[in-house]
């Protein structure tokens, strides 16, 4: 899942508002091989700025209306609108991914859609009163009965736990390593921890030096049986997704063995 943020603020610093470069960034990732292609118009970093229905529409529209002209990549819309939510399906979108799961305000869109949705743990502050994996898993385990209970079938309910989000640094290692009990619960998954903070302070790199970083934890998660990876740097951690399935599932390219 390549990364698009429509946005001036974005803590990655890829952002921005200008419509034809997101657009032309979008099928930059599509050409590198994402298999999806994550769109944001409002900023999650901490202290970032509200943005208006009405603004992230018109942010959003135009780099799915570029990608839908060219290219069938699935579209996943990062919002918390439903009015965002049902302009950008009707545009071409395919998948809500929200970083506060399944809200009462999204309910209805979502049933109307019946679309695919990324359920993602969060915290308003990074407090927990017993081990964090704990409380992760319980949480999307309960998120995703939820989203069953209204009809949404299992393999349309994605989930993820939410790396940088209501986490310490620490939180965000400690769910690496239990991330099998995720994949446990059994359905489709999703991380993203490209670029975040976690690995600044592990390897003492700034945000746009943080790929080789980054390629760890995609590598791991995969290892652990994560299905989707939300990256930045799609053309370098494809490579890394491909050795890495190659080992873990045993995927192989079309006649690898007659290239170089």
């Amino acid at each position: 899942m390549g990364i698009v943020n429509v946005t001036p603020d974005s803590f990655s610093g890829d952002g921005s508002l200008d419509a034809t470069i997101a657009s032309q960034y979008a099928m930059a990732q599509v050409h590198a091989g994402a298999d999806l292609i994550d769109i944001g118009a409002e900023s999650t970093r901490p202290g970032f700025s509200p943005v208006s229905v009405a603004d992230e529409i018109v942010r959003i529209l135009p780099v799915i209306k570029t990608i839908r002209e060219t290219s069938n990549c699935l579209i996943s819309i990062d919002t918390t609108k439903p009015e965002v939510l049902r302009a950008a399906v009707a545009s071409g979108a395919n998948i809500l991914n929200s970083i506060w799961g399944l809200t009462p305000e999204l309910l209805d869109a979502v049933r109307e859609l019946s679309i695919p949705v990324v359920l993602m743990h969060n915290k308003h502050r990074a407090i927990y009163d017993g081990d964090v994996v704990d409380e992760v898993v319980k949480e999307l385990k309960l998120q995703a009965e939820h989203a069953l209970a209204i009809g949404i079938e299992s393999a349309n309910i994605i989930l993820d736990p939410g790396m940088g989000f209501g986490k310490t640094a620490e939180h965000n290692l400690l769910v690496m390593q239990g991330l099998s009990r995720l994949v446990e619960l059994g359905f489709p998954t999703l991380i993203g921890p490209s670029r975040k903070s976690f690995i600044g302070k592990i390897t003492g790199q700034s945000v746009e030096n943080r790929a080789h970083g980054t390629a760890a934890t995609v590598a791991l998660a995969i290892a652990a049986g994560v299905d989707i990876v939300r990256v930045h740097d799609v053309c370098a951690m494809l490579d890394v997704v491909k050795m890495t399935d190659s080992i873990v599932r045993n995927w192989r390219p079309v006649d690898w063995e007659k290239s170089s």
